[in-house]
């Protein structure tokens, strides 16, 4: 199953009874396996879980550390980007020449990276000489 292919399957998932705003995600580490992750809204509303995060969190549960590929998909006029937050996670797992496709659910979609999602990501170094 590609990538495109499990995160459209997985948005179906998407506990979104607020905003209405299903994402999915599908990531591929670096074992060539493939994670997936909807969002998860809570009535704490800023307490969701965003599809990207659920992702991470299900590859790192498997044991995984390191992402080589990421697709996320919304039903939206264009290409929905990961949040900041979600950003800062994917450059904690990827590279920054990993490949970061954004969808809709009519078939647009734009492709990036890591590092050109996040320019100037906060890094390990950052914390050097503490």
């Amino acid at each position: 199953m590609s990538l495109k292919d499990a995160a459209t399957a997985v948005r179906e998932n998407a506990h979104a009874p607020y905003s209405k705003f299903k994402v999915g995600a599908a990531i591929r580490a670096a074992s060539g396996a493939v994670y997936v992750g909807c969002n998860v809204e809570n009535a704490a509303y800023p307490e969701g879980t965003c599809a990207e995060a659920g992702a991470i969190a299900a590859m790192v549960a498997a044991g995984e550390k390191q992402l080589t590929e990421v697709y996320v998909i919304a039903d939206c006029p264009d290409p929905v980007p990961p949040c900041g937050g979600c950003r800062q996670k994917l450059a904690e797992f990827g590279a920054g020449d990993v490949p970061v496709t954004m969808g809709t659910t009519r078939g647009a979609e734009r492709a990036s990276t890591i590092a050109d999602l996040l320019p100037g990501a906060f890094e390990t170094c950052h914390m050097d000489g503490q």
